[in-house]
């Protein structure tokens, strides 16, 4: 098992694990905002997986995406490979709504980020749970 890098382990909430990649919550209650990160060492850029793992990735991402928009209503979901900060290849899925405090600009830098509450926590991840209970290993 390939270990998560040290700053999403320290933004982010371990949800549980799709066939090829973690599930992680970012800790950022300004969106409901999940990233893949599939379990595979020394991967940087999705080119780097075998085509069977690039198309799993995309199976998983496409999952995740009508799930996290069904159930958050999302406006847009905008879905992201970025490697600037983290090198480890991570795939950001984020719910925007025309009414968010960083619309329509990219999330990153507009708003400070929010704490979940405890409360506002266990909501999303039991919609994403009763979403995604056929595709995802939950462990938390």
């Amino acid at each position: 098992m390939a270990e998560i890098a040290p700053q999403l382990k320290r933004d982010c909430i371990v949800l549980g694990r799709f066939e090829l990649s973690h599930l992680l919550l970012m800790g950022d209650a300004n969106y409901p905002w999940c990233i893949l990160v599939p379990d595979r060492t020394d991967i940087e850029e999705i080119y780097q997986l075998t085509p069977a793992e690039q198309t799993q990735l995309v199976r998983e991402s496409s999952t995740l995406a009508r799930a996290m928009a069904e159930r958050f209503r999302a406006d847009r979901m905008n879905i992201a490979a970025l490697g600037n900060v983290v090198a480890q290849l991570h795939v950001h899925h984020i719910v925007r709504y025309r009414t968010d405090p960083a619309w329509p600009a990219p999330v990153w830098g507009r708003v400070a980020p929010q704490t979940y509450t405890h409360a506002g926590q266990a909501e999303v991840i039991a919609e994403l749970r009763e979403a995604l209970d056929a595709e995802v290993s939950f462990t938390l």
